[in-house]
């Protein structure tokens, strides 16, 4: 029996989280005008976990896997994110980069918890390297150009991004749990290490001028990160893989860099390099073939049995 089409209303959902995780680049960039990557961390995590903890239950799993994810998903993906960001990193090329994590996942799944892929999921990475060897290749030195120190952070944002994508899968073995409270209470494990980062970093003087000076964009960058992009983007996301299987919600993630690319570009005048454009394509064919690689062969094999 075929699954239920989706409807209008989860389409909507559907292209309201692409739209709000396209865009989360570009408020990125603003956040990091007026506040430093690792103060910007510590308060997108503040907000999006201290006022729901008294009315969002901890799930019911170990305190481990809350501070893997935490440390993974919040220091380790954001943290390097933002520093990515700040030094050189543009926003449409961070969308796409940040993307990879389906790959990283992918051979660390396959090594790790031993995993069967496919041969077509094998060639799509293939694909999507050579396009990231093509947007590194590109870097160039002006203010809307990609730096390569950018480059390298993002790609480690995304790998650490598949790191607790594991963290979520081996947390689901141990039983069904909120996937908000999940993303909550696991929000609260980055606060203090962003803290001691910024103290770290930036110094307590330049930290106290930094929320002393705290502006409207900071504001709108602190809560649509925390909000819009975490708890809002999340929870609908949530929702179609619950009413949807997995292979018919998550191609809807291509189309994110699509959505970075077209809103760096207008919002904050970012022109991508030839090299990059088709580095671009390469890491979205490569996506292509990961997802739907594996559905034409069996078509194919279906067809000449």
């Amino acid at each position: 029996m075929n699954p239920a089409p989706l409807s209008t209303g989860d389409l909507l959902r559907a292209l309201g989280v692409i739209v709000i995780w396209g865009l989360n680049f570009v408020v990125m960039k603003v956040g990091l005008q007026s506040l430093s990557p690792m103060l910007l961390g510590a308060l997108r995590f503040v907000v999006a976990s201290l006022p729901f903890l008294l009315f969002v239950p901890r799930p019911a799993l170990p305190w481990r896997y809350l501070v893997a994810y935490g440390l993974a998903q919040g220091v380790g993906q954001f943290g390097l994110l933002f520093l990515g960001l700040r030094w050189g990193m543009t926003a449409g090329m961070a969308s796409v980069v940040m993307q990879t994590q389906a790959f990283f996942t992918l051979l660390m799944a396959a090594t790790l918890l031993g995993e069967h892929a496919r041969r077509s999921q094998w060639l799509g990475l293939g694909i999507a390297f050579g396009g990231l060897l093509l947007i590194a290749g590109a870097h160039g030195e002006g203010s809307q150009q990609m730096s390569l120190i950018g480059f390298v952070l993002t790609l480690g944002a995304a790998f650490m991004w598949s790191v607790s994508n594991l963290v979520v899968r081996q947390a689901a073995k141990v039983g069904a749990y909120d996937p908000l409270g999940f993303i909550v209470w696991s929000s609260l494990v980055p606060i203090v290490p962003f803290f001691g980062l910024s103290a770290w970093l930036d110094g307590p003087q330049q930290m106290a001028a930094q929320l002393a000076g705290f502006d409207g964009k900071a504001l709108f960058a602190v809560l649509y990160l925390a909000l819009v992009a975490t708890l809002l983007a999340y929870s609908l996301w949530t929702r179609l893989l619950q009413r949807h299987p997995a292979g018919r919600v998550t191609p809807f993630s291509l189309l994110v860099p699509v959505v970075g690319l077209l809103a760096a570009m207008t919002l904050l005048g970012e022109q991508p390099a030839f090299w990059q454009w088709v580095g671009t394509a390469a890491v979205l064919l490569g996506m292509l073939v990961n997802q739907f690689g594996g559905q034409l062969g069996l078509r194919r094999a279906a067809a000449v049995r």
